[in-house]
């Protein structure tokens, strides 16, 4: 195995893990198979070519933007030290990657595993190190505060596992997962992130655009070099980065006060919440034959006339689990099945306010894209959060929570005064801190999202995110809406057992029961 080498900028560790052998010469054959009377060029016979041949074939096709040769070879990164907050704004904020994180839900957080902002001088270093610190502790104190409940909440679910050795743990687990609403976004994380080569080369060209572009900037870099260390000729292809004053938004937001304007932001929040009538996820459009357009494509892909089979039977043909076996699948094969496909047709999208953590899950549904913000042009300058139940619930947490975030914010606005940028600040806010923002989706990716959210072991945000939406497009397309269900009520109505796929991770609940 190649001895890859390690760059480090601060806290952040960057790792070139595997790269496709021989990634640029299999780029050079692609592309030359196009073209080749003969059939398939290899990437041995790229390899012979003189480097003017190489470099000429490379230059042209990825100036004309035929730029799918780069996506046959891929890197693996090890990635250390990375925010939170740059994950979601950067890494997971569009479709072409794949990434594995270690889970702040079930793994406990280190005192000191978060990046003080090298942009901050003495004093508001020594602040933002300070309100950490605070928020730190209340992570402890949540933790402790809210294991009470959450034990009792467990043993009702799970009686007869109150002796288990296990149980402890999960317990300590699921109070982790609520009391991490106060860490702030500068919370680091560790990730394998696996990319074409050509999502490196987008990431070095957009590495400036707003909200984390110090850290996108060292990250970007860092990959990119690691990518060219290993495979020099890759070096030609690397563009400069965006100048960050010619990205839409910054002039956009030069022109209405700045990324930060408070003011601006609360008139925007407010008109915004309005929208949401009360719910989490507000549905705000979709498409008008949605129902007939779906039975319309189940007959296209049969070969079937609409006085053989009614709209009814075609979109219980292909939504049913017992008719359409493919839906039950845990490899989500539907997109490469015939009928399933015809899923793809519907439409939907939502208007939603989640907390940030909430939404740095969600949008690992890649296929369900949304237009998620610029952080801090949501900032109004007082205490903007979601509060999990469990916390809503118990007195003592509330108060912790409630304190930690009005500390929070104290801070975030004497940065700001202090002149400390946007960047900077964003990083001291929680992951509580809310995100609004509209969501669109298919009705085969929005399907598949929902067999997985719709589980109560899901987080609890985007569960209920999910039911909410689930119950509107049933209210909306009814012949529809009643196939959305959680992956245990999948299987019953498939005939599959066990009804639920999780194992010892099993939540507590028999929704199939309500079912039948």
């Amino acid at each position: 195995m190649t001895p890859y080498p390690t760059i480090t900028n601060g806290t952040l560790r960057v790792r070139l893990l595997s790269l496709q052998s021989q990634a640029y010469d299999e780029m050079i054959a692609a592309a030359r198979t196009c073209y080749s009377a003969r059939g398939l060029v290899d990437p041995e016979e790229a390899a012979a070519w003189d480097t003017e041949k190489r470099n000429g074939l490379s230059s042209s096709i990825f100036a004309a933007g035929h730029h799918t040769t780069l996506q046959h070879s891929h890197a693996t990164f090890a990635i250390e030290g990375v925010t939170r907050q740059t994950i979601w704004s950067f890494l997971h904020s569009h479709p072409f990657y794949n990434s594995e994180q270690i889970s702040q839900r079930y793994v406990a957080v280190s005192h000191d595993a978060l990046t003080v902002p090298e942009s901050l001088d003495a004093k508001q270093r020594e602040l933002f190190s300070q309100t950490a610190e605070a928020q730190m502790n209340a992570y402890r104190q949540l933790c402790e505060a809210l294991t009470p409940s959450v034990r009792d909440l467990y043993l009702s679910l799970f009686p007869a596992r109150g002796e288990d050795k296990q149980t402890p743990k999960a317990i300590e687990r699921r109070a982790q997962e609520v009391a991490r609403y106060v860490l702030p976004l500068a919370t680091h994380a560790c990730l394998h992130h696996t990319v074409s080569t050509l999502t490196i080369l987008r990431y070095h060209r957009m590495m400036t655009q707003p909200d984390a572009p110090t850290e996108q900037r060292a990250l970007a870099e860092a990959m990119a070099q690691l990518l060219i260390q290993a495979e020099p000729e890759f070096a030609q292809l690397l563009q400069e980065p965006i100048p960050q004053d010619s990205f839409a938004v910054t002039d956009l937001l030069a022109k209405h006060g700045g990324v930060v304007d408070r003011q601006r932001a609360q008139k925007f929040v407010r008109e915004f919440d309005t929208t949401l009538e009360g719910k989490t996820s507000k549905l705000v459009d979709y498409g008008v034959k949605n129902e007939a357009l779906l039975a319309s494509a189940v007959r296209e892909v049969l070969g079937i006339s609409s006085d053989e089979m009614s709209d009814d039977d075609a979109i219980t043909a292909a939504m049913n689990p017992s008719c359409n076996k493919a839906l039950s699948e845990t490899m989500n094969i539907g997109t490469m099945d015939k009928l399933t496909r015809t899923l793809w047709h519907p439409h939907y999208s939502f208007r939603k306010r989640i907390s940030h953590c909430a939404d740095s899950q969600d949008q690992r549904h890649r296929m369900t894209p949304a237009s998620r913000p610029i952080l801090m042009a949501h900032f109004t300058g007082e205490p903007d959060v979601i509060t999990p139940s469990l916390i809503d619930q118990c007195a003592q947490a509330k108060q912790f929570f409630d304190d930690a975030n009005a500390h929070c914010w104290k801070t975030a606005n004497a940065l700001l005064e202090s002149g400390a940028d946007a960047e900077a600040v964003s990083m001291i806010l929680p992951n509580a801190v809310a995100i609004r923002f509209t969501q669109s989706a298919d009705l085969l990716s929005l399907r598949h999202k929902m067999a997985m959210r719709l589980c109560f072991n899901a987080q609890e945000e985007i569960c209920m995110a999910s039911h909410e939406e689930a119950q509107q497009i049933a209210e909306v397309n009814p012949r529809i809406g009643q196939y959305l269900d959680p992956p245990c009520i999948t299987r019953h109505k498939a005939g599959i057992a066990p009804k639920c796929p999780e194992g010892s991770r099993y939540c507590g609940h028999k929704p199939w029961l309500n079912n039948d």
